[in-house]
This record gives C-alpha cells, sequence and structure tokens, in this order.
C-alpha cells in the first residue's frame, strides 16, 4: 500500500502490516497510512506564509540541509508535482528555512524543512 509513495519516493522502510495499513520508519519517527475509498480531494484551506499559500492541514517534517535537498531530487526524479517548490524561507531572519510542500499518494500535504541553525526552529 502506497509502497511507491512512501517506499518508493521518499525511501521509507516498511514497519508492520495489514491489508489495509503500513507503519513506515518517517526519518526515526513512525507514520501509518490507512486504505481508504477515495484521496482527498481539496484542502481545508490555505494560509499566506512568506508570499506561498501553504496548504492546510499539514505535517511536516525537519531534516538535515543535506537531506533536505536530497528529498527534493528524489520528489522531481519521480516526477510528483510539488504544491510549493523547495526554496529558502525567511532569508536572513530569526527562522530562516528551507522548506517545499507536496501531496502523498492519498492527497495529504506534506511539509518537509531544513534549518539553517537548527537551534531556530523556534525562534520567534
Amino acid at each position: 500500500m502506497h509502497a511507491g509513495g512512501y517506499g518508493g519516493v521518499l525511501g521509507l522502510g516498511e514497519g508492520r502490516s495489514a491489508d489495509a495499513w503500513v507503519d513506515w520508519n518517517f526519518y526515526g519517527h513512525q507514520v501509518v497510512t490507512h486504505v481508504v475509498p477515495a484521496a482527498r480531494q481539496a484542502d481545508a484551506g490555505r494560509n499566506p506564509v512568506d508570499g506561498h499559500d501553504v496548504p492546510v492541514p499539514h505535517f511536516g517534517l525537519i531534516l538535515s540541509i543535506e537531506d533536505f535537498h536530497t528529498l527534493a531530487d528524489r520528489i522531481r526524479a519521480a516526477g510528483a508535482e510539488f504544491v510549493i517548490e523547495p526554496y529558502l524561507r525567511f532569508a536572513g531572519e530569526p527562522g530562516e528555512q528551507w522548506t517545499m510542500f507536496f501531496r502523498d499518494p492519498a492527497g495529504n500535504a506534506m511539509e518537509f524543512k531544513a534549518f539553517r541553525d537548527e537551534s531556530q526552529i523556534f525562534a520567534k
């Protein structure tokens, strides 16, 4: 289930599974995908952030800058469409970060980030 997206494109290791669900090793955290009758058709909304319309809801993960760019290259190579292309957000400000958004096979919005300085993750 979703092996092409989570196991293939994202390169996540598969854990326990059944016919209707799979546990994935999401960079040391567990994400569980379930079979649903139809893909999500729309966002609940969008919020403007740094000149981009960020899909709501979404969840995200913080990577190293190297892992962030490696993943962005994997997403491009798979031909997946970005909701927001990888770019440097808040350049020169507290919380400077690389960010990108794309959708999983069920249509859920996912954000991946990489901070220049990880001590700034929760900086205001």
